[in-house]
């Protein structure tokens, strides 16, 4: 009879707390009192437009409760279409989550503090945390290019992503130029903007030739999402200023 009663007990709970699960794209009452603000709605783009444009890239599309970016016309997988997007409003100190899902061979980023500058893509002068499946992107050879890597500079533990199909959530902690990436639970990537060890991670990868790095990442600026020519989903966008 205990037994019986126990189980019915464990039952109970959990489909109670399946009902009183928080839906997608929603702010919890705790959220909000933390602070917390939606960066989508779950039904349309309000906020977002092109880096360098005005409207939205039209191979961005709403599905499922999500922000979907797919190849675009006339294009193969793997050529961006220039469809970056941009956030409308400049952030500082912040903390971001997003959440992301690839489709097989994905590959894009999430960038922030985004200097727009005419005729430049997202990368020319932001830092990149990589949105990638590990397993079958092309770009999959280096360890910093990984998902939840600060791009070409500092790898993220492989072992923290979920395969190609599954959701990740990556939460990006800004304060006065120390940044954190936590990767579903898990701190992956640590560094500080604007200090020598900084200037060494630019002078050692790629972007050591790029003037938006050279003269410096600026102190704020927009959040971005990459259109890199494959299907990638995000949802549960949230920020709040720190």
């Amino acid at each position: 009879m205990k037994k019986q009663i126990i189980l019915t007990f464990i039952a109970t709970l959990f489909i109670s707390s399946t009902v009183i699960a928080q839906k997608p794209n929603t702010l919890s009452d705790k959220e909000k009192k933390d602070g917390w603000v939606l960066m989508f709605n779950g039904k349309d783009f309000t906020g977002w437009r092109q880096c360098n444009g005005t409207a939205m890239p039209k191979n961005w599309a709403i599905e499922d409760n999500s922000m979907k970016v797919f190849t675009g016309e006339g294009k193969e997988p793997g050529q961006g279409a220039n469809g970056d997007i941009l956030y409308e409003k400049k952030f500082k100190n912040f903390e971001l989550t997003i959440d992301w899902k690839a489709s097989k061979m994905a590959n894009s980023g999430i960038f922030f503090n985004v200097r727009e500058v005419p005729g430049k893509p997202i990368y020319y002068a932001s830092p990149e945390i990589q949105v990638l499946d590990n397993a079958d992107a092309t770009d999959n050879k280096i360890p910093s290019h990984l998902a939840g890597s600060l791009y070409d500079m500092i790898a993220a533990d492989p072992k923290t992503v979920k395969p190609a199909g599954e959701w990740n959530t990556i939460v990006i902690r800004v304060q006065n130029g120390k940044v954190t990436h936590t990767q579903n639970g898990v701190k992956v990537v640590e560094y500080e903007l604007w200090t020598p060890a900084w200037d060494a991670l630019v002078q050692n990868s790629k972007f050591k030739t790029f003037p938006g790095f050279t003269e410096g990442i600026s102190k704020d600026g927009f959040i971005g999402l990459q259109d890199h020519g494959y299907t990638v989903w995000f949802k549960n966008i949230k920020i709040r200023e720190l």
